[in-house]
C-alpha cells in the first residue's frame, strides 16, 4: 500500500514543484536544471560503475558490505538525479552527502540481515580428481548402433 501511495504521490509533488518553480524561474532556467541534473546523474552513475568494477578486482581488507551499500546508495542517488524533477533531484542530491549515507547504511542495517556465502574458486583445484559414481545406462552394444526414433527430437520419445 506504501508503494502504491508513493506511486500517486511523487508524481503530484514533481507537477507541483515543476509549476511552481517554472513560474518563479521561467522556462529556460527550469529545463536546463532538470538537463543538468540528469547529466550530473549520467556523470555519477558511470564513475559509481567504474568504481565498482575497480573494487571488485582489488583484494578485501574489511568488511565488504558497508562500501557496497555506500556505492548502492550513490547509484540509487544517481539514479534520483536522472529522473526528471526537483523532488527526485532533492533527495539524489542529499543523497550525496556522506554523513547522511552513513545514517541510511545504519539505518538499513538494523532491518536487513546478513547471511554470508563462501565460494571458492575453480583457481587453486588444479588436477584434483573428483571422486563419484555413475550408472551406465548403455548397457548392451546394440543400443548405441539403434538408430534415432523417428519425430522431431529424441527428447521426446513416448
Amino acid at each position: 500500500m506504501r508503494l502504491f501511495i508513493a506511486l500517486i504521490l511523487v508524481p503530484l509533488i514533481e507537477i507541483g514543484l515543476f509549476v511552481t518553480v517554472g513560474a518563479w524561474l521561467g522556462l529556460a532556467a527550469t529545463l536546463l536544471i532538470v538537463l543538468g541534473t540528469a547529466v550530473l546523474g549520467i556523470t555519477l552513475l558511470r564513475r559509481q560503475g567504474v568504481q565498482a568494477a575497480t573494487a571488485l578486482r582489488m583484494p578485501l581488507k574489511s568488511d565488504p558490505l558497508a562500501p557496497i551499500a555506500d556505492g548502492a546508495l550513490v547509484a540509487m542517488a544517481s539514479v534520483l538525479l536522472i529522473l526528471p524533477g526537483f523532488f527526485t533531484d532533492t533527495l539524489g542530491a542529499l543523497l550525496l552527502i556522506p554523513p547522511l549515507r552513513r545514517l541510511v547504511v545504519a539505518q538499513l542495517a538494523k532491518r536487513v540481515t546478513v547471511h554470508a556465502a563462501n565460494v571458492r574458486s575453480r583457481q587453486g583445484f588444479g588436477d584434483m580428481p573428483i571422486d563419484g559414481e555413475y550408472i551406465d545406462l548403455d548397457t548392451t552394444p546394440s543400443d548405441r548402433l539403434r538408430p534415432p526414433p523417428s519425430g522431431p527430437s529424441g527428447w521426446t520419445r513416448h
